[in-house]
């Protein structure tokens, strides 16, 4: 049983996987509940403080809650623009040996025991290699073999590194 497909990464599909990072991550919380915070303080001290102190909390709350998406759509297209390698199509196989990538002469292999984790959204898989490396999937491009890369991942890797939806395609 085996998967195989061609994928093109876009600046979209790295949005999502900054922002699925990021807000799994130390740095998006932060933000956001720095952000929530002091729109609260805005909204808690309206009328006991002067006007322009009122302004600038809800300015401050906007700026948190808007940087990390910002940076990162920012971020997401100059890595597509800059780098090689992303713009053009990648060709995966999935099989019983483990995850198999080229590009027209280069090739890369992930043996299933070198695979830090398996992480399926609504968008995208993601097969990470380390903590914050990882192949972006868009699950576009693999339509109806995602099931099978799904069951293959089950076959092959302990459950703790799975986080997969099995009926989402």
């Amino acid at each position: 049983m085996s998967a195989e497909f061609e994928v093109t990464i876009t600046d979209k599909d790295m949005f999502r996987f900054n922002i699925y990072h990021a807000y799994h991550g130390f740095q998006g919380v932060i933000a956001t509940v720095a952000g929530i915070w002091i729109l609260v303080t805005a909204g808690l001290t309206f009328g006991k403080v002067e006007a322009l102190y009122t302004v600038f909390y809800i300015l401050l709350g906007i700026f948190f809650l808007a940087y990390v998406p910002g940076n990162l759509y920012l971020h997401s297209k100059r890595q597509i623009s800059a780098s090689e390698v992303l713009k053009n199509a990648l060709r995966y196989r999935i099989d019983d040996a483990g995850v198999h990538v080229s590009q027209g002469e280069q090739t890369a292999d992930l043996e299933w025991k070198q695979i830090y984790k398996m992480v399926s959204n609504k968008n995208q898989l993601l097969i990470y290699s380390s903590r914050v490396n990882a192949y972006i999937i868009p699950k576009a491009a693999v339509q109806e073999q995602y099931q099978i890369i799904v069951g293959l991942a089950v076959n092959h890797l302990e459950g703790f590194r799975l986080k997969l939806n099995p009926f989402s395609i």
